[in-house]
């Protein structure tokens, strides 16, 4: 293949910005703000399981004390009608007042029994809504903080972003500028040489692979026309010939 050095030389200019596009998705992949917001996702995660779990526990204590509650008033209604009917004697036996005040003494200690039942329920309620107080703050500070790092990324991809709009612009105007079978070659080294597609023959050194020609390499390069597209006999990419590769 043939193209003007011109041309060549403008390939170099092209694999800079693809470099540099490169450069951007790399570094939009790799911002920290995704680790954070990863790392601060998951503690959310477990502080809302958490919340959930303590609300639930809550709840159940409220329905708990609640069954408890009645409990208690159905034996207290039970014992103030049987102290009535005790205090008035109407109409009872001896044995009859004995049976009830034998009931009167069990509802007073069954209702003894239930109002304990009833603290103690309270007791785990009133734990289970200082938890879910605690963890609903804690959920509200997490969420502050993904919030800040999702808008920190966010204002991250913006200004990645804009570069990466003008960056590509630039390249649309430079590709337009080289021939296309010359762009065609170049992109299908790039694809397969890791994104450098064309080097530079700098000191006799090829930039793209790092490595010095050695004699014959050398004197193939200088026997090629100004016009043949050279490539590198180590990585196969386009070998751009300048003032400065020491030929």
């Amino acid at each position: 293949m043939n193209a003007a050095p011109a041309d060549q030389i403008r390939l170099l200019d092209l694999q800079a910005l693809d470099v540099r596009l490169a450069q951007l998705a790399h570094k939009r992949r790799s911002l920290p703000e995704h680790a954070e917001i990863q790392t601060l996702e998951g503690d959310l995660t477990q502080l809302k399981d958490l919340l959930v779990a303590a609300q639930t526990e809550e709840s159940d204590c409220a329905r708990e004390q609640t069954k408890a509650e009645q409990d208690v008033d159905q034996v207290r209604q039970r014992a103030a009608r049987d102290q009535q009917r005790l205090d008035s004697g109407l109409g009872m036996s001896p044995k009859d007042l004995e049976n009830l005040q034998h009931e009167v003494a069990s509802l007073a200690k069954r209702q003894g029994d239930l109002e304990d039942v009833v603290l103690e329920v309270m007791e785990r309620r009133e734990s289970a809504q200082e938890r879910v107080t605690e963890l609903t703050e804690r959920v509200g500070s997490v969420q502050a903080k993904v919030d800040d790092a999702v808008a920190r990324r966010d204002a991250a991809y913006e200004a990645l972003d804009a570069e990466a709009a003008t960056v590509t612009k630039e390249r649309e105007v430079v590709a337009d500028s080289i021939p296309a079978d010359l762009i065609k070659l170049y992109d299908k080294l790039r694809a397969q040489q890791g994104g450098v597609g064309a080097a530079r023959l700098y000191q006799r050194r090829c930039e793209g692979c790092r490595l010095e020609l050695n004699i014959t390499e050398l004197n193939d390069v200088r026997a090629a026309a100004p016009d043949a597209v050279v490539r590198c006999e180590n990585c196969r990419r386009i070998l751009v010939r300048t003032s400065e590769s020491g030929l």
